[in-house]
């Protein structure tokens, strides 16, 4: 039984997040632990990339907001919310403890979870049924840098574009609406989670990875995405009667504080080592 919430704390029956990808100059951590303080949930499940391992591998950063935010779901657990962790492909390391609870947090390859007007929904990341991931990873990689470039360029964007008054925009959202060959990647990648889905039994698929939220009908199933915690800030809920949302929790990208490294002495090949610190703390 999860312990009573603050009393201005949102509590949905189910929450789902994915791609915090920690480790990250560009991981939006303050709005994900606002984010994390003002919902709780007795069933929360992170659909992996939650730490990015290959950016701490070519490049070492951990701030202590990233160790607050393993605090925080460690306490969550404490609390009594039944936690599943279901690895990435930027945090697979985690997938050589499948079946291992660590501060109450369970890791799995994926989850089943029957929502509360009985529907049965497959929860996976989704890298092991993208062909770039599993076929050509050099591919991938190349393809994850352009993209924490993009994240960057589009900081600097948004700083000129406030200064004239504009509202945030999305550089990476734009080019995936706009360029024919993402709109036929996304597609083909909906369709298949959505077999996965039906291969399942299930009614519904959850899934993460290509940072793209969505809720739509695909294939026969529902098809929900919970976009990411680089750019989009979203997550997906289910309320106590079973209704699902995307909530997107959205603050000022230009007024988060720094991010200065915390003094967390662990050589990038030893990602494991931070978050046993972090479970310590």
């Amino acid at each position: 039984m999860i312990a009573p919430s603050a009393p201005d704390t949102t509590t949905y029956r189910s929450i789902f997040l994915s791609d915090f990808h920690l480790g990250t100059k560009t991981a939006r951590v303050h709005d994900l632990l606002d984010f994390l303080r003002n919902h709780d949930a007795q069933f929360i499940y992170l659909v992996g990339d939650i730490v990015d391992g290959w950016q701490l591998k070519k490049n070492w950063f951990w701030s202590q907001m990233h160790n607050d935010v393993i605090q925080k779901l460690l306490r969550k657990a404490r609390k009594g919310a039944m936690i599943k962790y279901i690895p990435g492909n930027h945090d697979a390391f985690a997938r050589e403890y499948v079946g291992h609870h660590f501060g109450g947090i369970a890791v799995a390859e994926n989850a089943l979870h029957l929502t509360a007007d009985g529907r049965m929904l497959l929860v996976v990341h989704g890298d092991t049924f993208d062909g770039v991931i599993t076929q050509s990873k050099w591919l991938a990689q190349l393809g994850g840098t352009a993209y924490e470039f993009a994240i960057k360029l589009n900081y600097v964007f948004n700083r000129i574009r406030r200064r004239f008054g504009y509202p945030y925009w999305s550089l990476s959202a734009w080019l995936k609406h706009k360029v024919k060959n993402a709109f036929t990647y996304i597609d083909a990648f909906e369709r298949t989670l959505a077999g996965e889905a039906k291969r399942h039994h299930a009614d519904g698929v959850v899934c993460g990875h290509i940072h793209r939220a969505s809720i739509r009908e695909c294939e026969g199933v529902t098809y929900y995405n919970t976009g990411d915690w680089v750019e989009s800030c979203t997550a997906l809920v289910e309320h106590f009667d079973g209704r699902m949302e995307l909530i997107t929790w959205l603050g000022d990208e230009l007024a988060r504080p720094d991010q200065a490294p915390a003094k967390l002495e662990a050589p990038a090949n030893r990602i494991e080592a931070v978050l046993a610190e972090a479970a310590r703390g």
